[in-house]
């Protein structure tokens, strides 16, 4: 068995696969990107909603439901891209470049 981060991996899967420790790395990295990018994006709307609250006013809730929301549309579309960028490496790296 071959760990591969919290899971364990048949020995055979892995000699298929030698590429399989850099994918699972490439694929905990675009994780902890969206994770940031849902972070980052949910406060600056928070912090740009606050900024225009005099022109646009509305309760605390509404402004919270709409930092999440762009929060998490900014994450999916930051961790799409970036596993897109990962099977496309690992292609890369088993020898079938697309």
């Amino acid at each position: 068995m071959v760990n591969l981060g919290l899971r364990r991996v048949e020995e055979s899967v892995a000699a298929k696969h030698p590429a399989l420790q850099q994918y699972a790395a490439c694929q905990s990295h675009a994780f902890m990107k969206g994770i940031g990018t849902f972070l980052a994006g949910s406060g600056a709307a928070f912090a740009v909603q606050k900024l225009v609250s005099k022109k646009l006013p509305y309760s605390l809730q509404w402004n919270l439901l709409v930092s999440v929301a762009a929060g998490s549309l900014a994450s999916y579309m930051v961790t799409k891209a970036e596993t897109q960028k990962c099977s496309d490496f690992w292609i890369y790296l088993e020898g079938q470049v697309p």
